[in-house]
């Protein structure tokens, strides 16, 4: 499920090394700004105000660190042997991506309706770190053969797939950080938003489950 990354790659391709790193920059800063990760980030947003830019930010490394962690264990391995993963497979494994952001949106809902919580239910860094571990398997399998098809000299194409994976990490921290600080002067109005948050999560979640089976289109 790819779009701009598809043109983004292709800038690579008869390109310097050089050209080819910049290029797995780009592609690293726009995977962190795909929508199944803008829907999980609403889920690491600290519970109150103190300290939310730090704590936000913390959350945002914890989770590329997990993302960064399955898209090179997964990715290499497709890189150096040319081993695909089985089509039902990485239905699979997008499939348990939506079935987290569903899980999630429902247990904010849920939190939100019984106790009035400020934020939203994952706030601990084991907690940012799996849901990173969820959403880089499901993108792997797909990040892996954009590069092999983009690029022909295997090394480099490793090379680039850590590339990717460490500034979409850094993307991630940058995005959860800008909630935080969104968070810290505006406490109030995203508490009020939580339930617009949470269905809007739940919405997207069941989409993509169909997006991922073709039952719907994905145009991202």
């Amino acid at each position: 499920m790819f779009g701009l990354e598809d043109r983004i790659a292709e800038l690579s391709q008869g390109s310097s090394i050089l050209i080819v790193l910049l290029v797995a920059v780009l592609l690293g800063l726009r995977h962190a700004t795909d929508p199944d990760h803008i829907a999980a980030v609403t889920t690491l947003m600290p519970s109150s105000r103190e300290h939310a830019r730090r704590r936000a930010a913390s959350l945002g490394v914890w989770w590329g660190l997990g993302h960064a962690l399955t898209l090179v264990l997964f990715g290499v391995p497709i890189l150096l042997f040319e081993a695909y993963l089985p089509d039902v497979v990485q239905r699979g494994a997008e499939t348990a991506v939506a079935a987290l952001i569903v899980f999630l949106a429902v247990r904010l809902l849920v939190r939100h309706r019984h106790r009035h919580a400020q934020g939203h239910a994952v706030r601990r860094p084991l907690g940012a770190f799996g849901i990173g571990l969820v959403h880089g398997m499901g993108g792997s399998a797909g990040v892996g053969v954009l590069l092999l098809a983009a690029i022909p000299s295997t090394a480099l194409a490793v090379s680039c797939l850590v590339v990717l994976a460490l500034f979409t990490a850094a993307s991630m921290t940058l995005v959860t950080t800008g909630f935080g600080a969104t968070l810290a002067t505006r406490q109030s109005t995203v508490a009020a938003a939580a339930p617009l948050l949470g269905l809007a999560s739940l919405a997207f979640g069941l989409w993509y489950a169909a997006a991922v089976w073709n039952l719907m289109p994905y145009p991202f």
